[in-house]
């Protein structure tokens, strides 16, 4: 972990991540979510004991983003490195906990890797940092400053892989046979889901590339037939899916596995397409590690690789309950839906009405808690103190939630005479979820 390596790896590492953080940002404001969703909803759902965090204005969110975009333009050039990783790493934590209904795996890695860019000295080679004599230059860095993230990125892809060994993946190609036949207007390869055996073949070449590919990176002799497959399997992923920027942000990442030899050749390029001069007088290693940053990563990784294995303590279909679902890289895993119609009872009249959802939640809002059952617990309580300043005394609310998974026949989630406002989140399991009948 001591032994000194080459900091290009690292250097190339935080020129790609900064630049895609970046544009990401921008594509973000220009899509216009800073208002759709996060300033215009009046309801957001929480991250259980984040219920604190909560958007600004409209000019206070554009604020946050436009530091976000220096943080992540800084941390490409290398350009006050260190409080520009923490910044970026603030911002962007902070805009992913505002609404849990947005919760996407790769906004999970972004924040971890901003988390790590920031104990990496991945500014002392190739960097404004060193131009400017902030810092000395360094060619050299102890082997941990890459490993954290070719581990970080191997928890990513391997857990995603044993997520995917389950009945409805393997034998019965869920959901891929459902969400596949829909993309046959794809050009050039659209016609390949017409045939009922593709998604099988999909569905178990992800399963394999999922819990593979690492171990073809590891290897130089292997490296770059498997960095094609990543390249190739990311490319249709994209394609197929709505899931941003994360394919472009894998194929950059796993370039870290790459000699040090490849990430050389790379910087002397854009040093000659930007006439940089790099500094020579470069030798010596950076980064050497404290107790405290030793045991802080132990334990750091140690979270990593027993957290997403947390459902095992949860009774019940975990696509079903999603107790234990998020932040153990299930992508992608299940096709589900749900409708979800409210009552709320005037404890002292008697009267019951039913709620109307687009009323507080906007489209994506609606759906995701449709399906969720913590969500729907949120949105009652939510219920109950809105109706409550309306004048309703000491409302019940009460939920019918049907749901369909994996295209199955829908069939109540939770018990429809069950007051909602009785329930507190917690890390305990749901009582009230009813059980999944269908095999």
């Amino acid at each position: 972990m001591e032994q000194p390596v080459s900091i290009a790896p690292l250097v190339v590492f935080r020129i790609a991540f900064g630049l895609l953080m970046l544009l990401s940002s921008i594509r973000y404001v220009l899509m216009g979510w800073i208002e759709n969703q996060l300033t215009d909803p009046l309801l957001h759902f929480h991250y259980f004991g984040f219920d604190w965090i909560a958007p600004l204005s409209v000019a206070g969110m554009y604020a946050v983003f436009f530091v976000m975009m220096l943080a992540a333009l800084s941390i490409t050039l290398g350009y006050r490195y260190r409080i520009s990783t923490v910044i970026f790493f603030l911002c962007f934590t902070y805009v992913e906990l505002i609404d849990i209904t947005y919760y996407l795996n790769h906004y999970y890695f972004v924040s971890i890797v901003a988390l790590l860019l920031i104990i990496v000295p991945a500014h002392r080679y190739f960097s404004l940092d060193v131009k400017l004599g902030r810092v000395q230059a360094r060619n050299q860095v102890p082997q941990w400053c890459l490993d954290v993230f070719k581990l970080q990125i191997a928890i990513v892809y391997i857990y995603a892989g044993l997520a995917k060994i389950n009945y409805d993946w393997l034998m019965n190609a869920l959901p891929l046979s459902i969400w596949l036949p829909a993309q046959s207007n794809l050009p050039v390869i659209g016609f390949l889901f017409k045939y009922e055996i593709t998604p099988y073949i999909f569905s178990w070449a992800g399963m394999l590339f999922d819990t593979f590919i690492i171990f073809g990176l590891m290897y130089r002799k292997t490296r770059l037939i498997s960095y094609l497959a990543v390249v190739f399997f990311h490319t249709i992923t994209g394609l197929l899916f709505q899931i941003g920027v994360f394919p472009i942000v894998m194929m950059f990442g796993v370039l870290i596995f790459f000699s040090d030899e490849f990430h050389q050749k790379i910087i002397n390029r854009i040093a000659a397409l930007f006439r940089v001069k790099r500094v020579e007088n470069s030798s010596g290693v950076a980064g050497v590690r404290s107790n405290i940053l030793n045991v802080s990563l132990a334990l750091f990784f140690l979270f990593q690789i027993v957290f997403p294995w947390r459902y095992l303590l949860y009774p019940g279909n975990l696509f079903w309950t999603e107790e234990g679902y998020r932040f153990s890289w299930r992508v992608m895993l299940m096709e589900k839906a749900g409708t979800a119609t409210f009552y709320v009872k005037d404890s002292e009249s008697g009267k019951e009405g039913a709620a109307i959802n687009h009323k507080f939640l906007n489209m994506h809002q609606e759906k995701q808690m449709a399906m969720q059952p913590d969500l729907i617990l949120q949105f009652a309580h939510f219920l109950k103190d809105h109706y409550e300043k309306e004048g309703v005394v000491n409302p019940k609310v009460r939920a019918e939630v049907w749901v369909t998974l994996n295209g199955r026949p829908a069939q109540l989630m939770i018990d429809p005479n069950f007051d909602l406002t009785q329930a507190k989140d917690s890390f305990q399991p749901k009582s009230w979820i009813l059980p999944y009948s269908h095999n």
